[in-house]
């Protein structure tokens, strides 16, 4: 029940699959007879006013992003990056195809681009996007504006930080980077240099992450004193082996392996690692706290007010020494905020269950995350029982609603408000949370946090905040 759910959501957070997509670039292909470009007209945005965005990053969720920005018409796709020139076995994130093999790397992603384009002309092709393995070369081009970096969790934030300290604004995939520290820096940075930022938890930007809020402020359930997160077993395959595997397969042709590895310790290439399976791996990737809990704890900071938590304890059934556990407990303390009471925010991760709802009718599943109140509870976007939910009906409706996750990001780069997960007012903070979270479970006791100092004040877990580089690589 709680994968299918799991599914129902992603198919939401897709904000356009590539199934539509291309069907859509075939039609428009069929219908330039008089391209925009010489009509005008609403809508139409001349070459020199268009932001010049470069896509970090093209495997499955690369493409998402990639399909997302070409639908906008004031954008123009120059440059797509990836350390993979071609190849298969890049899991598709559009939910309405399943989890289809699909072809990645910087070649189809520039091959698309020239597609697209070449669909809005009159006549001949169109060749004006560059593909790049390296993505510093990518950045050291002075045209492009803002970048997308989609790729594994390890080298977020070498990629954030370059592309930052360059005046570029950045839309850069959960978890914002590996590490607490990478991820403070990265907000320091977006705030010195002003630019503008987005985190890809689409999510945040959904009606139903307004609708709980709502319901919050208008005082459904009263005061908030637990909240419950649930997530069941990661989509993708569990590894093979607890330490690295033991086989020594060549290097696909085309992958830069070395590039691949970025800051990460050295290690022999294994298809268990790429294209899509690195997130198990410590080395490489932040496991399933990592991967959604950006997704799943935004609109709880954003409800509560949330910022720096005060303690942190979390306990796992460990894999292996260089695997992230899938099956494990985590428990945030969070101070009193103004009228707001302390909260204890808690994540059963990989199966584990919940308290049951007060109130919940028989023979009804938990799904949903669960606000737990002085007067009541509120399950996913609707409030517990049914028979409460229906005399309440919904709240007033009285946040502003999104144009959009990509549509915020580029807005904000061309002068407007920041986006609503934008590094340094809500996904900065947002993303040490759940990296607390994994250091807690190795530990295995309860931290005491100084948020502020970013320190442990109980424990010499402070080495865990931050990562040792690779030679040749720093931040």
């Amino acid at each position: 029940m709680l994968r299918k759910k799991a599914r129902r959501e992603r198919v939401k957070t897709t904000v356009l699959s590539r199934r539509r997509f291309l069907r859509g670039l075939a039609a428009g292909a069929a219908m330039t007879l008089v391209p925009r470009r010489v009509l005008g007209g609403a809508g139409h945005v001349a070459p020199s006013d268009k932001t010049t965005i470069a896509c970090i990053g093209m495997g499955g969720q690369g493409h998402v992003n990639l399909f997302n920005l070409l639908q906008l018409q004031d954008v123009q796709v120059v440059a797509v990056c990836d350390v993979h020139r071609e190849g298969s076995g890049y899991i598709s994130w559009d939910w309405m195809e399943g989890k289809e093999q699909k072809m990645g790397g910087r070649e189809p992603a520039r091959r698309l681009v020239d597609r697209h384009y070449a669909g809005q002309r009159s006549e001949g092709q169109y060749e004006g996007c560059r593909a790049y393995a390296d993505y510093r070369e990518l950045l050291d081009r002075e045209d492009v504006d803002a970048v997308v970096v989609a790729t594994p969790d390890h080298t977020h934030a070498v990629i954030t930080l370059a592309a930052i300290r360059r005046g570029k604004h950045v839309y850069c995939e959960k978890p914002l980077a590996y590490t607490v520290d990478e991820t403070r820096r990265i907000a320091v940075a977006a705030r010195e240099k002003k630019v503008a930022t987005q985190l890809g938890n689409q999510g945040q930007a959904s009606e139903e992450a307004r609708l709980v809020q709502e319901y919050l402020l208008d005082g459904a359930i009263g005061s908030v004193r637990e909240v419950h997160i649930t997530v069941g077993e990661p989509f993708w395959a569990r590894p093979a082996w607890g330490t690295q595997p033991p086989e020594r397969p060549p290097v696909p042709e085309g992958l830069d392996w070395d590039l691949w590895l970025g800051p990460a310790p050295q290690r022999p290439y294994h298809p268990a690692y790429h294209p899509w399976t690195w997130r198990d791996w410590r080395d490489f990737g932040t496991g399933m706290l990592g991967d959604m809990g950006c997704h799943k704890l935004s609109t709880v900071f954003k409800a509560l007010k949330l910022e720096h938590p005060v303690s942190v304890e979390g306990s796992c059934a460990e894999i292996g020494p260089d695997v992230n556990a899938r099956v494990f407990e985590v428990a945030w303390e969070f101070p009193a905020r103004g009228d707001m009471p302390p909260v204890t925010l808690r994540w059963f991760g990989g199966g584990k269950q919940p308290p049951r709802p007060e109130g919940l009718e028989a023979g009804r599943g938990i799904g949903g995350d669960i606000y737990v109140g002085d007067a009541g509870v509120l399950m996913g976007n609707r409030l517990v029982p049914e028979t409460r939910m229906k005399a309440y009906g919904r709240p007033p409706r009285v946040l502003p609603r999104s144009p959009g996750q990509y549509r915020e990001w580029v807005d904000a780069c061309r002068g407007g408000p920041a986006a609503g997960s934008d590094f340094v007012q809500h996904s900065g903070l947002l993303t040490e949370t759940p990296l607390l979270g994994n250091i807690a479970m190795r530990a295995g006791k309860k931290l005491t946090w100084d948020g502020p100092a970013m320190r442990f004040t109980n424990d010499t877990a402070n080495d865990r905040l931050r990562r040792t580089y690779r030679d040749g690589w720093s931040l």
